[in-house]
């Protein structure tokens, strides 16, 4: 008995320690497993951090990537608006293209009528020449109310000025180019600019000289002469680029006589108009400040005297 006693003892050891062991190992397997659920913990939340740093690094770059395309779009309009204005310019430039010799030969062919009317005369087709003639006559008409006796007031009337030349170039001009597509003759717009605004070539000769000398008979002369020269040198080339007597006489006689009385308009009546239309929008020109003369007592020489020897003697 004591024998198996100590076998069956054995045997308990044996489950026994074969127990505990399985013991030791479930409680390492245990650990093993928190602690590949600590090490995950650990990874998701550095991959949770590292999203969110990502994230914030996205949106800075989204945003920063949304201002460079705002600022290339703010360059290409800009560089669209200035490639626009220069191609306006550009579209411009043959019209104003021309060499000083050749504006000076125009001007003098401006006043020189043609001989040929059977076939069309050339007409330049520059606006450079008859643009400084519009302003050469701007300011011939500002210096001649600043010799005559128009009272200025309010600056030296330089809008007025422009304002009547400038609508007297594009307006009789645009108003002769459409009798000339009504009388089929073979002008354009801008061929009748030019021929008009060189045709002010002898208006401006004639009012330098008439606003410097003042007599009515040296105007009427240079009127007949100098502004009847351009006059008929626009007439000639009208005629010959219309056909038909009618339409020849309708249209070069409204230009001729637009022509000549713009000139005796200028002369006689531009200044008192101007004065009309000041005194209508300013009033009368009243002096700003008047003084009254007072009248002085006359005082005895003897009463004179008497207070000058008292003052004398107060002394």
């Amino acid at each position: 008995q004591g024998g198996g006693s100590a076998v069956i003892d054995m045997e308990n050891m044996d489950d026994t320690s074969g127990s505990s062991f399985e013991d030791m190992g479930e409680m390492h397997q245990r650990m093993k497993e928190e602690e590949e659920e600590e090490v995950e913990g650990d990874t998701g939340a550095a991959e949770d951090e590292d999203g969110e740093f990502l994230g914030m690094k996205g949106l800075r770059g989204q945003l920063g990537r949304q201002v460079a395309d705002q600022m290339w779009q703010v360059g290409k309009r800009q560089a669209s608006r200035a490639f626009s204005l220069y191609a306006n310019i550009d579209i411009l430039r043959p019209y104003f293209d021309v060499e000083p010799i050749q504006v000076r030969a125009r001007l003098l062919e401006s006043m020189i009528p043609v001989k040929m009317i059977n076939f069309p005369q050339k007409i330049a087709g520059e606006l450079y020449g008859p643009l400084m003639l519009v302003f050469t006559l701007v300011a011939i008409l500002l210096h001649g109310m600043k010799t005559s006796d128009t009272i200025i007031r309010e600056g030296t009337l330089m809008g007025t000025a422009i304002g009547t030349c400038f609508g007297y170039w594009l307006g009789v001009s645009s108003f002769i180019y459409f009798l000339a597509y009504l009388c089929n003759a073979q002008i354009t717009m801008v061929q009748m600019l030019s021929l008009l605004g060189y045709g002010l070539f002898g208006h401006c000769i004639t009012l330098f000289v008439t606003y410097n000398i003042h007599f009515h008979s040296l105007f009427y002369i240079f009127w007949l002469s100098v502004g009847g020269l351009s006059t008929l040198r626009m007439v000639a080339v009208l005629v010959s680029r219309t056909v038909g007597h009618t339409q020849r006489l309708i249209l070069c006689g409204t230009l001729a006589a637009l022509h000549m009385l713009f000139l005796l308009y200028l002369h006689f009546a531009y200044h008192k108009v101007v004065e009309g239309i000041l005194d209508t929008l300013e009033g009368p020109n009243m002096p700003p400040f008047q003084r009254v003369a007072r009248d002085i007592p006359v005082v005895s020489s003897a009463v004179l005297n008497t207070t000058a020897k008292a003052i004398a003697l107060t002394l």
